[in-house]
């Protein structure tokens, strides 16, 4: 038996993206975003609504995507939940340090060991007009040295959290299950 539930955003995982921006003064802000997601090759895809963040982005062209961790859980649902519009305040309480990207006009934010620097392609008008469907090329990864083994990302040191949108839960992606590409060979 199944239960029906009509039309809802429940996809799993949902990656928790923190995404960085600069005003026209400079200051760095960084917003909570859990509609994202790889778009193509270098490109990635993330639905916004009208914030600070999205207005940043159409003046500047630029932005990064960091990863939020178990890590920075807390500070990065604290970005989600306060908005700079609302806040002056926000990203002093925030307590986030950063430094621009090599590759994109961006704050990357230390407390995030891995980050997207990425230039926009497109931005598509949202219903509000100022938020929207956002493509943008990946211009570059960074990540630190501390969550790699053997020159690779790892997963366990990484410990990349998930939004669960059923239970509004934070969920940690840690435990591998499989092997991509040849789990499905056992059925050749």
């Amino acid at each position: 038996m199944r239960k029906d539930f009509g039309p809802q955003t429940w996809l799993y995982p949902r990656p928790v993206l923190i995404i960085g921006t600069y005003d026209e003064k400079g200051e760095p802000n960084a917003m909570n975003a859990a509609w994202g997601s790889i778009h193509d090759y270098n490109e990635i895809f993330i639905s916004l609504g009208d914030h600070a963040t999205s207005r940043n982005i159409r003046k500047n062209g630029y932005f990064t995507v960091s990863v939020a961790t178990k890590k920075t859980m807390v500070v990065s649902d604290f970005v989600g939940l306060v908005s700079h519009d609302k806040d002056l305040l926000k990203m002093e309480k925030a307590n986030l340090h950063h430094h621009k990207g090599q590759f994109a006009n961006a704050p990357i934010f230390k407390e995030y060991p891995l980050t997207l620097e990425c230039r926009v392609i497109s931005f598509d008008d949202g219903q509000d007009n100022e938020g929207g469907f956002l493509i943008g090329e990946i211009l570059n990864v960074s990540a630190d040295e501390e969550i790699l083994t053997d020159g690779k990302i790892d997963t366990k040191k990484l410990e990349p959290i998930a939004y669960d949108p059923v239970n509004h839960k934070y969920l940690l992606v840690d435990e591998v299950v499989g092997n991509a590409f040849s789990e499905g060979l056992k059925l050749k």
